[in-house]
């Protein structure tokens, strides 16, 4: 029963980033999705923040590993099947300087 409130999510996120370099999917997708958890300014919720500064200290390569495979005993899912690596690399780069502002 863990997880079961993201197969919702989970089902509509293939349409969102259909286009691996649709920036603006990725952009509304880390807003949104992982807003959900991490706060809607990524500033913290059931998540840990996900501000530059939270972030600083934090080695690329692991964040990249946790957006893809997740981290298991936690809420937070793999999202392997949805993103590629370099979707999370650029995810990660953006978190780290300071993720932009969804375009409405």
């Amino acid at each position: 029963m863990r997880g079961f409130w993201l197969l919702p999510i989970l089902t509509l996120l293939p349409a969102l980033v259909a286009h691996a370099d649709d920036r603006t999917a990725l952009i509304r997708m880390v807003r949104q999705d992982c807003g959900s958890c991490h706060g809607m300014t990524l500033k913290g919720g059931l998540g840990t923040p996900l501000t530059a500064q939270a972030l600083s200290e934090k080695p690329g390569e692991s964040l990249v590993a946790t957006i893809l495979y997740g981290r298991p005993g936690t809420a937070m899912p793999a999202w392997k099947t949805i993103l590629s690596e370099s979707d999370a690399q650029w995810i990660v780069g953006h978190l780290q300087e300071g993720f932009p502002e969804e375009r409405r």
